[in-house]
């Protein structure tokens, strides 16, 4: 006897899904009201900064996208920027937040003539019987220095990558793609036109999404098939707004060590711890490359190692067990990329109430780094070793792989699993088959690197 589900039910159901898998996510199910703008983190970086005995008098005339790049579309043409074209609005608006400086309108300066022209006629024109004086506008006030430059870059999926997995008809997987800006910020003295500062900054900009799914045949006749996922993209605008801000604190900073802010700055004690973090910075970011790496020397040129195994035969005899196991090595880098391994272990093969032995392990591995300079890198390896135990004295061949994670300098992660090819069918004394006795490992361990390049 079938049973069949009322459509009316099925409807309840699926609209509740969708709202539960609303909720869960965060989606937006009604409009929102205006807001403020967000604000970043180096926006409160800029009204915290100490302040300057007098502010700075500063024009900006142009401080634009100079990329002509679009947006990127899988579609086919984009004619949208990539790039806001209000870049010079959201410059001055930093220079406004720092409360170092005091802009002066130069971008749309014929605006500003013209309405200072009407002005002038106008009260020429209906106070002529009143005093002079009062119809003189106040002068305008000048820039001793102008700030020039734009945003020179904008680069498209510089890493792009994903994960996922479908087992009988069930399926999720996450995407991302980064994308880059670059600012530079030059200032620029009216006296003589000299370039005094020139300052330069970037900013990634990350786009995720996560996707599960559903396939499957409930019987011959019918299928049932179900999605969901959630896309998050950090906006542009935000970005920008960020990179500039970070490019106003750092000529603001570069500003007060270097002393071309003259008179603006006396007291040099009060911007010492400022200027102390930002030198900090400065020796961090000498050795940073683009894509999150790290520089040659910290992965170095040898390293010591540690793991705690999971380990599992796999032989003749039926329940295998698992068992905890440990193994030390040390690693000698012969390049960038590829390294050699020896390491000695302890491998306990046991099959429930049936077999228990425990062997002595030395092994020698050549290992291959995928992204050595990256902070994340894969890695996989393959050598041969010996087995030594009360009974007899065996060979192997090992291969594996895993991934490693660099916490500092000297310090990383790793996470692996290795499979153990045996020569021979003994490691449990009994042959069965024409397949060798073999082992499996998972480990979890760490890397303590020393040593220079």
């Amino acid at each position: 006897m079938k049973t069949y589900i009322n459509p009316k039910w099925l409807c309840v159901f699926v609209l509740s899904l969708f709202q539960n898998c609303s909720t869960l996510f965060n989606l937006p199910i009604n409009s929102e009201k205006s807001s403020l703008g967000e604000i970043t983190s180096y926006t409160t970086e800029l009204k915290n900064l100490p302040q300057p005995k007098e502010k700075i008098v500063i024009g900006v005339y142009k401080f634009r996208d100079q990329t002509g790049q679009y947006k990127p579309s899988e579609t086919g043409s984009n004619w949208s920027t990539a790039v806001p074209q209000g870049t010079t609005t959201i410059l001055i608006k930093a220079l406004e937040d720092s409360r170092w400086f005091l802009p002066i309108e130069r971008e749309n300066i014929a605006n500003l003539l013209n309405e200072r022209q009407i002005i002038r006629s106008t009260r020429q024109e209906y106070l002529k019987e009143t005093d002079k004086s009062t119809q003189t506008l106040p002068p305008l006030l000048y820039a001793g220095i102008l700030l020039e430059g734009g945003v020179i870059s904008y680069d498209s999926n510089v890493m792009t990558g994903g994960i996922g997995a479908r087992y009988f008809g069930i399926g999720a997987s996450s995407q991302y793609r980064q994308d880059r800006i670059t600012i530079y910020l030059r200032a620029v003295s009216t006296l003589n036109g000299e370039i005094m500062k020139t300052v330069y900054t970037s900013k990634t900009i990350l786009s995720t999404s996560v996707n599960g799914n559903f396939f499957r045949y409930i019987d011959l006749e019918r299928l049932l098939e179900s999605e969901v996922g959630v896309t998050q993209n950090e906006p542009v605008q935000l970005a920008v707004t960020e990179a500039i801000e970070k490019a106003v604190k750092s000529l603001i900073v570069e500003g007060i060590r270097d002393g071309i802010w003259g008179k603006a700055v006396e007291d040099f004690t009060k911007y010492k711890s400022l200027i102390d973090n930002y030198n900090n910075e400065e020796t961090i970011n000498s050795g940073k490359v683009i894509g999150n790496k790290f520089p040659n020397n910290y992965r170095q040129k040898f390293a010591l190692f540690a793991d705690i195994e999971g380990q599992q035969i796999k032989g003749d005899y039926v329940n295998p067990n698992w068992n905890v196991g440990g193994k030390m090595g040390f690693k000698y880098f012969i390049n960038d990329h590829l390294n050699l391994e020896l390491n000695a272990n302890i491998l306990k093969l046991q099959n429930e109430n049936i077999f228990t032995r425990t062997y002595i392990v030395s092994e020698i591995n050549l290992e291959f780094m995928i992204l050595p300079k990256y902070k994340l890198t894969p890695f996989i390896y393959a050598g041969g070793g010996t087995l030594s135990s009360k009974k007899s004295n065996l060979y192997k061949a090992q291969v594996g792989g895993g991934l490693e994670y660099l916490l500092d300098k000297n310090f990383a992660l790793r996470i692996s699993s290795q499979y153990d090819l045996g020569f021979k069918d003994t490691w449990d004394d009994f042959v069965n088959g024409k397949r060798k006795d073999q082992a499996i490992r998972i480990a979890f361990g760490v890397n303590f690197y020393i040593g220079k390049k």
